[in-house]
């Protein structure tokens, strides 16, 4: 009799099999992290159209096999769910790839001959833009003027931005296009960087670089646009990322993105932010945070509310440890603060999903105020409210994030990074709350990892070498800056999967290697789960999947 029941399950089990639609991808001998507390471990997967329809053993997902299934052995690799990278600017990202790049520059001549050779190149009547610079980096540590690059640029204008996007140096040219002169007043939210005699130097910090880019600076044509959204598209899938937040993006660029997702061309999921300056435009369109397809969404508005720590602009309770005059600046934005107050209001009651740029103690803080006030004005749901980048902590203010449900949006590049010098603007006693990965998940606070491309490379290895190391990028802290704030490998990869996804509405839809959901997903070439902490940032993708079709393929 048992023989018999065993005889008749196996026949069941033959002609279920029979039904079962062939995959059209299967990836077989994989170690799989799915990143789904419920199934965390597999070995394959099996892809039927854009989705997910099976994750487990060889044996088991063997039986989705069919002659057309395009089999990949993996041969025992790491596979992952596609990184979302949180925070980007993908055309300014794309176009940068060809733009000059001062990042690695470390003296004041290199930084002029670099610029003279670009100048050399660039056609008469164009202006030289990109940069990328980092006064940090430069030995002696100074902030260049135009002084440096007048005498190698009199014909051409120049327009260079500090690699976090919130100070640019503008040579003569540029300056008198602009109409800066030292008669110009300070734009509320910016400033006209001067020397001892009143006369501008050529550096513009935040709402300053206004006048340059708004007026000056000729807009991208829609082919160049094209053109960097393609260059942008290609370096995200050499890297595994598979969704990105694009932070915002001009009118202009969401064209871009729908003419590229009508051709069948987007290789990458895009979730864009415009600015919340434009809420009217958006409001009347009666668009939510879900409205799009899986490829092109629409439906959260980005504003900002301070500066940055490395342009001395972050809004800071106290003034910086550096610079005892200086506390940052609030955004225009900002200015009045009822303004701001009343179209986030708006925004929400649209049902569009809100998201701050607030770094400094200041700036996050009356960020969250505006948060209780626009749930007191509208009441209690799931809106999901984000401060991008949070990096710099007043202590009573993790609770609220916790109690408004409120997301960080962080980006650990910058700790390694401005872990360089960041105490000496900050002191000892604010420094022990930046960058504080561990702090908010000891809160229950969400977190949604990405980079800021271009103010950090979009690599995700690089990102999670971050969070796991906290090891600066001078070498001076092997063992981690502020190592109390490390995470875990597994909680760094939920942060820029899973964490990312429920940032933007889609924790059912991506995020994690499970049935049902997109097939999001990229192999690497070596187990960041078990290799030693410092070499993550080596691990490359061999391979990168985006809705069940291979979109990179390492040679």
């Amino acid at each position: 009799m048992f023989k018999r029941l065993l005889f008749l399950l196996a026949i069941a089990g033959s002609a279920l099999a029979q039904s079962r639609p062939a995959a059209d991808l299967i990836v077989t001998n994989a170690k799989i992290w799915t990143v789904d507390q419920a199934h965390p471990s597999a070995q394959a997967v099996a892809v039927l159209g854009d989705r997910i329809v099976a994750v487990g053993s060889n044996s088991e997902v063997d039986l989705w096999r069919g002659p057309r299934a395009q089999v990949i052995d993996a041969h025992g690799r790491l596979l992952l769910p596609g990184f979302n990278d949180a925070h980007v600017h993908f055309i300014s990202g794309g176009a940068a790839l060809e733009q000059i790049d001062l990042k690695s520059t470390t003296t004041k001549q290199e930084f002029i001959k670099k610029v003279a050779e670009y100048v050399a190149r660039t056609p008469k009547g164009e202006w030289l833009l990109g940069g990328n610079w980092d006064d940090q980096q430069l030995t002696p540590v100074e902030l260049p003027t135009k002084d440096w690059i007048d005498a190698v640029s009199p014909a051409t204008p120049v327009f260079l931005y500090r690699y976090d996007g919130h100070m640019s140096l503008a040579n003569s040219l540029a300056l008198k296009l602009a109409g800066i002169t030292r008669e110009s007043k300070d734009p509320p939210g910016g400033v006209i960087v001067r020397d001892s005699n009143g006369e501008p130097t050529g550096l513009l910090k935040d709402a300053a670089q206004d006048s340059v880019y708004n007026h000056v600076v000729p807009p991208m044509t829609h082919d160049q646009r094209l053109r960097a959204a393609r260059n942008a598209l290609q370096h995200a899938a050499s890297l595994g990322v598979t969704s990105v937040q694009d932070m915002n993006p001009a009118d202009a660029d969401i064209a871009v993105y729908s003419e590229l997702a009508e051709k069948g061309e987007l290789t990458t999921r895009i979730y864009v932010a415009p600015l919340e300056t434009e809420v009217q435009d958006w409001a009347k369109l009666g668009l939510r945070h879900s409205f799009g397809s899986p490829y092109l969404r629409v439906g959260a508005l980005k504003g900002y509310a301070d500066g940055s720590l490395g342009s001395s602009t972050a809004a800071m309770f106290a003034p910086f440890a550096d610079d005892s005059h200086n506390s940052g600046l609030l955004s225009d934005e900002m200015q009045p603060l009822e303004g701001m107050r009343a179209r986030l209001t708006k925004a929400d009651a649209a049902g569009l999903q809100i998201c701050i740029h607030a770094i400094g103690d200041r700036g996050i803080s009356m960020t969250l105020d505006l948060f209780q006030d626009v749930v007191k004005a509208n009441g209690a749901r799931d809106r999901r409210f984000r401060i991008e980048h949070s990096q710099h902590m007043a202590a009573k203010d993790f609770d609220r994030y916790a109690k408004l449900g409120v997301i960080a949006s962080m980006q650990p590049y910058h700790a390694i990074d401005d872990g360089r010098w960041a105490e000496k603007r900050l002191g000892p006693e604010r420094i022990k709350r930046t960058y504080a990965f561990r702090t908010f998940l000891d809160h229950g606070v969400h977190l949604a990892f990405g980079t800021d491309w271009t103010v950090a490379p979009l690599d995700p290895m690089q990102g999670l070498y971050a969070a796991v190391t906290r090891a600066t990028l001078d070498g001076k802290n092997p063992n981690g800056w502020l190592p109390e704030q490390k995470l875990t490998i597994q909680e760094a990869i939920a942060a820029y999967t899973s964490g990312s996804a429920y940032a933007e509405f889609q924790e059912k839809e991506k995020g994690t290697i499970s049935a049902g959901k997109l097939a999001d997903m990229v192999l690497l070439d070596r187990d960041i789960l078990t290799i030693p902490a410092n070499e993550t940032k080596n691990a490359k993708v061999r391979l990168t999947v985006v809705g069940g079709k291979v979109v990179y393929r390492a040679q």
